[in-house]
């Protein structure tokens, strides 16, 4: 799983004061939770673009006045009306402990049910899996190759190298519907 490095400061004054502070200037409180001390800090609302407005999923290298903490976001605020970032927080990785997260699925190859004129539907572009953070890659390749028309494939037939999938067994990641299209080829042909 790749990486991005976000600079930030401690925090020396909590509360809502100093909060909304902090974000008239453009800054966001930022809280990482390591399971017994909990750090408090404020990073630049800019560093958070190539974190948050993608489909993809990476670690953070947070550089807190030079140390350096190996992390992940865990969840972010947004205010309701203009959806400006007003909070986040990141959990510490540890190597020995497992870690739960959203991976994005790649869906590869070219399903027969599409070939043969149905469309496919996806259902969930990421899933939820636990692991190792060394374990953890950047996407989750699912082959559609042998989906036929009708078929789907659900959470239950998936697995993955080093990761438990917490998702509902029952859900479908994807599925290939019939279309009018080919509905009205089978009665011709008949």
């Amino acid at each position: 799983m790749e990486s991005i490095v976000i600079k930030a400061k401690k925090r020396d004054s909590l509360g809502k004061k100093s909060s909304k502070l902090l974000r008239r200037a453009e800054q966001v409180p930022c809280v990482v939770y390591n399971g017994t001390d909990n750090l408090h800090l404020v990073v630049d609302e800019a560093e958070f673009k190539g974190l948050i407005f993608t489909p993809n999923v990476y670690t953070v290298k947070l550089d807190v006045e030079g140390t350096v903490y190996d992390c992940i976001l865990k969840d972010t605020q947004y205010h309701p009306v203009s959806d400006k970032l007003l909070h986040a927080d990141f959990m510490l990785l540890s190597n020995d402990k497992p870690v739960a997260i959203k991976i994005p699925v790649k869906l590869t190859g070219t399903s027969e049910g599409v070939k043969q004129g149905g469309k496919l539907v996806i259902k969930m572009r990421s899933l939820k899996v636990s692991g190792l953070p060394q374990n953890l890659p950047g996407e989750l390749s699912v082959d559609i190759s042998n989906l036929g028309i009708g078929q789907s494939i659900k959470v239950d037939k998936l697995s993955f190298p080093n990761l438990e999938i917490l998702e509902a067994k029952n859900c479908i990641l994807c599925s290939v519907k019939i279309t009018r299209g080919v509905v009205k080829t089978e009665e011709v042909k008949k």
